[in-house]
């Protein structure tokens, strides 16, 4: 298949490029960003705009949004750019690192073990779990993060409780030899290698994303219902909109990532035909998977849910909308 001229700009513009190459090299923090660009701009305007809804519930779901992506965002930087940064050493070392029967299982051939669908599959679940690993911190953050940020915009309150300082604080070694020693340690097990041989061809990217949404929206739920700050009646809602945002996002991402199934094939392929030269082109189809599933959930779950789940979180206990207007 040839591509014309001006689809070849395209398919070879260095922006699209250096993204789809940086989603390959660190596909949580190409989430993270997406999610922080999404919740900061996109989400509060969908939220706003949801018809008959409080203005104070609105303004949580907003805070939440924005509190969420923020912290992710950091912890994500903190938590994934020594992983990358492992994975990457072992990339340009791959002989000093595995074994020669791991470089076996985990390569193709002849082919570098890099361009491997197997290597790929394997070294992925290390850059895309670290999302998934701090999803639960991330949410109790969150909680935290919440009753100061709604204390500054509602300035009229009185203020005894103080924002807290230095919440997150990260701290990063810069010696990677340990990081990619551990890495290596576990792509050599037997059964990792045997795992990524039968899955290498499944769609990694959305099934982990999907699993982090999950487990920050379960935790996210609890932490709300122990937090003291936030009154009893919202925490109910602030639920209830969570809830059905992820489900969801998820529901209609696994639904849309199966409908642009072939045009994804016919995007890589144009890739491919563009830049068949290319030493880089292994990392263009590896981030181009990772990037169509993060701006898939991305885009339903911070432009399309919200204005749905800040609509109906109300709806499912009306009772504790009446109870808040007798209150305020």
């Amino acid at each position: 298949m040839k591509v014309n001229s001006i689809s070849e700009k395209f398919y070879k513009n260095k922006f699209l490029l250096k993204g789809l190459e940086f989603a390959s090299k660190n596909g949580a923090l190409f989430a993270a960003g997406t999610s922080l660009t999404l919740s900061t701009f996109v989400r509060p305007l969908s939220i706003i705009a949801a018809p008959k809804t409080d203005k104070e519930n609105k303004k949580i779901a907003c805070v939440k949004s924005i509190a969420s992506s923020g912290a992710t965002y950091l912890m994500v930087v903190a938590a994934s750019l020594p992983v990358a940064r492992g994975v990457k050493n072992i990339d340009k070392n791959v002989a000093k690192y595995l074994k020669p029967e791991t470089i076996k299982n985990l390569g193709q051939g002849n082919i570098p073990i890099t361009k491997a669908k197997e290597y790929q599959f394997a070294t992925q679940l290390f850059k895309l779990g670290v999302g998934f690993l701090i999803a639960a911190p991330k949410s109790i953050i969150t909680c935290k993060l919440m009753p100061p940020i709604l204390k500054f915009l509602n300035k009229k309150n009185d203020g005894n409780k103080k924002s807290p300082k230095n919440e997150l604080t990260f701290k990063s070694k810069n010696n990677l030899n340990p990081i990619s020693k551990g890495i290596a340690t576990i792509l050599n097990n037997k059964k990792l290698q045997e795992f990524a041989q039968k899955h290498k061809d499944s769609n990694l990217a959305m099934h982990i994303l999907a699993l982090s949404d999950t487990l920050s929206t379960a935790t996210f739920i609890q932490q709300i219902n122990k937090n003291d700050n936030i009154r009893e009646n919202r925490k109910k809602i602030l639920s209830y909109n969570s809830a059905i945002a992820t489900g969801l996002s998820i529901l209609w991402g696994y639904c849309l990532d199966n409908i642009l199934q072939k045009p994804t094939e016919k995007f890589i392929k144009n890739l491919c035909e563009a830049n068949k030269n290319s030493p880089k082109l292994h990392k263009y189809i590896e981030g181009t998977k990772i990037a169509k599933a993060s701006l898939i959930l991305g885009f339903i779950y911070y432009g399309i849910i919200p204005f749905i789940s800040t609509f109906l979180a109300e709806r499912i206990n009306p009772s504790d909308r009446k109870k808040d207007n007798k209150t305020t």
